[in-house]
C-alpha cells in the first residue's frame, strides 16, 4: 500500500476499489466543473465506471507503469492526483490531478504536484517530471508555473474535448532544477485559487 504524507492537512493513498463510491460522489458533485477540461466525464455516469477506473489503475500500478492515488484532505477524499503513466526508459513521470469544485483554492494541488514531483525525483529517481494542460486552462496551468517548472512547447490538437480538440502545454522539471529551486517559490502563493484539472 502506498501512503505519503504531505504535511498535517494533506496526504496521498495508492488509490483502491473501496475508495470507488466516494470518488464517484465527488465526480458527480463536480460533474460540470470538471467537464470543461476532463474528457472522460460522459463516460462516468454510475458507480461501475469509476470502480473500472480504479480497476485499470490497480493493474498499471502492479505492473509498475503509474501511480494514481487519491487526495486525503483532513481525512476526506478531495480528489485525484498521480503518475498517469512512468517512463523507466526515459526517467520521466507524467503527473496528472483533478480536485473537487468545494475544495478549491486552499492550496491543495500545488502541494499535492510539489510532492508528487519531489518524490518521483527524490524516491523513485527519475530525471524528469512532466505537468500537461490545456492552453485556455489557466487555473491548472498556474500549477507547473508556480513550482518553476519550465513551459516547453506547445502540441496543437492535443485532445479531442467532447466536440472540439485543445491544445497542451507542456511543462518540465529536470531533477537537477528540482533540486535546485524546488523549495524557491513562495507557498502563500499556493493559497490563491488552484484549479486543478489537468491531463
Amino acid at each position: 500500500m502506498f501512503i505519503h504524507k504531505i504535511d498535517e492537512d494533506l496526504c496521498l493513498k495508492l488509490i483502491e476499489l473501496r475508495d470507488g463510491e466516494r470518488v464517484f460522489e465527488l465526480t458527480n458533485n463536480s460533474r460540470g466543473y470538471l467537464r470543461e477540461w476532463l474528457p472522460w466525464l460522459d463516460a462516468t455516469i454510475q458507480l461501475e465506471d469509476t470502480i473500472d477506473f480504479i480497476k485499470i489503475c490497480l493493474k498499471s500500478f502492479s505492473e509498475n507503469k503509474s501511480l494514481n492515488t487519491v487526495i486525503l484532505y483532513k481525512g476526506k477524499i478531495v480528489g485525484v492526483a498521480g503518475y498517469n503513466s512512468i517512463n523507466w526508459s526515459n526517467k520521466t513521470a507524467y503527473i496528472g490531478y483533478w480536485l473537487g469544485e468545494e475544495f478549491q483554492g486552499n492550496g491543495i494541488m500545488t502541494r499535492v504536484a510539489s510532492a508528487l514531483t519531489d518524490y518521483a525525483i527524490s524516491e523513485l529517481n527519475l530525471n524528469k517530471v512532466e505537468i500537461r494542460a490545456a492552453v485556455g486552462n489557466q487555473k491548472s496551468r498556474s500549477i507547473p508555473e508556480r513550482l518553476n517548472f519550465v513551459k516547453e512547447g506547445c502540441i496543437r490538437q492535443a485532445e479531442w474535448l467532447y466536440d472540439h480538440y485543445v491544445d497542451h502545454i507542456v511543462y518540465g522539471i529536470l531533477a537537477e532544477e528540482w533540486n535546485k529551486n524546488s523549495r524557491s517559490f513562495d507557498i502563500e502563493r499556493c493559497i490563491d485559487g488552484d484549479l486543478t484539472p489537468s491531463v
